[in-house]
């Protein structure tokens, strides 16, 4: 058993719809709503248990759409009501952090926050526990930490952290400074960046003091720190919150929290990383997915669904099925397909990113009804 770590808090962004995974995830079932590993449980219930232990059931917070509430009550029947904080549309993920942030430093002047996405999918749960208590330690001292994942090969579908000089900071034995992020590279840059293991993925985790994660949205993003403050103000006040929220949050500006937090910090010597030596997928698309549930063995083919009927003859990738169908797959290599009642996706692990790609073009053509 872990003590839960004092003034902590955690924080689980619950948002956006994941649309490199359509048509399994879609708006009004995202991909953190989905069982993708095989547990039994959704991935959102999955993080919940993953952080429970060291914050306690009682200080997890939820950032999620008004239309998830009923589905993320559902999954996670120990949180407090308090504590699920709703967005009345998707503003990006400085808004969704700064506002439990700004709410919860309300609340505890004293809070350290740290924000883990409901999506991602970590493996190894003492090495997690370490580099979080890392994290916190550094955040004592007034950085922003990130968590960076060693990376296992030369991505292009992950942004890097350049990890710079050492910190000294009293239980925080590999914490270091960030040079600089960098954005998703090409092949040959991530050939360098693989080889020079200075170099960690942007796992999209922070951890931070609130009032300094706040202080720093002030600076850098004022009129969002604005209306972040107005919102905070309120919402523990049932009455007053929701015109407040209907007047402010379209206002809201909408940015990530790498560009709103964390590379202004890195170029001013105020972020700093623990690099993270767990298992870590934040299953981008059916290419890793497919990775994921064949455990790297390249000639598998992964099947996910309940009443999945797949017949396969030297096939290899990955069916993903909701449907009753029976699916037959015959000496096709790396192949991709996704089978609901109402779509039906066929590609290649190669060509997943792609899928983004026919999503956009349904937006366009006004097919809203299968997104």
């Amino acid at each position: 058993m872990v003590d839960p770590i004092p003034n902590f808090y955690a924080v689980i962004p619950a948002g956006g719809v994941g649309s490199r995974l359509w048509p399994l995830s879609r708006a009004d079932a995202p991909k953190f709503l989905h069982d993708l590993t095989g547990s039994g449980q959704t991935l959102l219930r999955d993080t919940w248990d993953r952080l429970e232990p060291f914050a306690g059931a009682d200080r997890i917070a939820v950032v999620t759409g008004r239309a998830h509430r009923a589905a993320v009550e559902r999954e996670l029947p120990g949180i407090p009501d308090k504590n699920v904080f709703l967005e009345s549309e998707p503003r990006d993920s400085a808004a969704a952090i700064g506002l439990a942030a700004a709410i919860l430093v309300r609340r505890e002047p004293d809070v350290i926050i740290g924000s883990f996405a409901a999506d991602h999918v970590i493996r190894g749960a003492r090495t997690f526990e370490f580099a979080v208590q890392q994290a916190v330690s550094v955040a004592r001292e007034g950085y922003i930490c990130t968590i960076g994942i060693q990376p296992t090969e030369p991505s292009v579908g992950f942004g890097y952290i350049k990890k710079g000089g050492e910190l000294e900071i009293d239980g925080a034995p590999e914490s270091a400074y960030v040079e600089r992020f960098v954005e998703k590279p090409d092949l040959e840059t991530a050939k360098e960046y693989f080889a020079d293991r200075s170099y960690l993925w942007n796992a999209g985790m922070f951890i931070a003091r609130a009032d300094v994660l706040l202080g720093e949205i002030a600076e850098n993003q004022p009129h969002l720190y604005a209306g972040l403050m107005d919102l905070a103000e309120v919402w523990d006040d049932h009455a007053a919150r929701g015109p407040v929220v209907d007047r402010v949050w379209p206002s809201i500006t909408k940015i990530a929290i790498d560009y709103a937090v964390a590379e202004p910090a890195a170029e001013k010597g105020r972020l700093a990383v623990i690099p993270g030596h767990f298992d870590w997928d934040d299953v981008g698309d059916f290419a890793s997915l497919a990775k994921l549930n064949s455990h790297g063995r390249k000639n598998d083919l992964a099947i996910l669904g309940p009443n999945a009927r797949v017949l396969s003859d030297a096939s290899s990738g990955i069916v993903v099925s909701q449907t009753k169908r029976v699916i037959s797959l015959i000496g096709v290599q790396d192949i991709v397909v996704v089978d609901t009642e109402d779509a039906l996706l066929v590609t290649t692990s190669e060509n997943a990113q792609r899928v983004k790609g026919v999503v956009d073009a349904l937006k366009l053509t006004g097919r809203s009804d299968v997104l």
